[in-house]
């Protein structure tokens, strides 16, 4: 069985009742499970001010996060010894995504002088506030482009493929 299904299914299952409006997703990584439900929607927030509105939805995950807190830490004590991770939550509220705990993880990298460059120009123009939030900032911008970009490269690559295909038989 998968591990993220097998994580997925051990959530769904611990979860109680009514928390989460359908199955929660579980991200993976070597250091982290992050637990993300969609919750029901917030009634009284319909047909407000857009002010009033986010007031109310901001109250709202202060109170599911309140309401639940005993109870995610209990059951994240119980995954982090099972699964050997740390475990995060999160919750989508009307199509936003707010997390209550993150890790942060430092990772080691090797950086060219031209990359350091694009780090410390980021720092220089007030974008970060030092070279680790530069990299930082790069990965979430990154991420925020990923599919077009994977999507590109997935293209690119069945081009290549095809050249390929039409290009002379393989010599031994």
């Amino acid at each position: 069985m998968d591990t993220e299904e097998q994580l997925r299914g051990w959530f769904a299952g611990r979860l109680p009742e009514g928390w989460f409006a359908e199955v929660p997703e579980v991200v993976v990584d070597r250091e982290e499970i992050a637990v993300v439900g969609v919750v029901p929607p917030l009634t009284v927030a319909r047909g407000l001010p857009d002010l009033e509105r986010s007031a109310a939805l901001e109250g709202y995950v202060e109170r599911f996060r309140e309401e639940t807190r005993e109870r995610r830490i209990e059951i994240a004590r119980e995954a982090e010894r099972r699964f050997r991770r740390k475990v995060s939550w999160g919750i989508v509220v009307e199509g936003e995504r707010v997390m209550f705990t993150t890790l942060s993880v430092p990772v080691m990298t090797r950086l060219r002088q031209p990359e350091r460059q694009v780090l410390d120009t980021l720092v220089a123009a007030g974008v970060a506030r030092s070279r680790s939030d530069a990299l930082a900032w790069c990965v979430r911008l990154v991420g925020r482009h990923t599919d077009t970009w994977l999507a590109d490269l997935r293209d690119a690559l069945q081009h290549v493929d095809r050249v390929r295909a039409a290009g002379p038989d393989h010599v031994d």
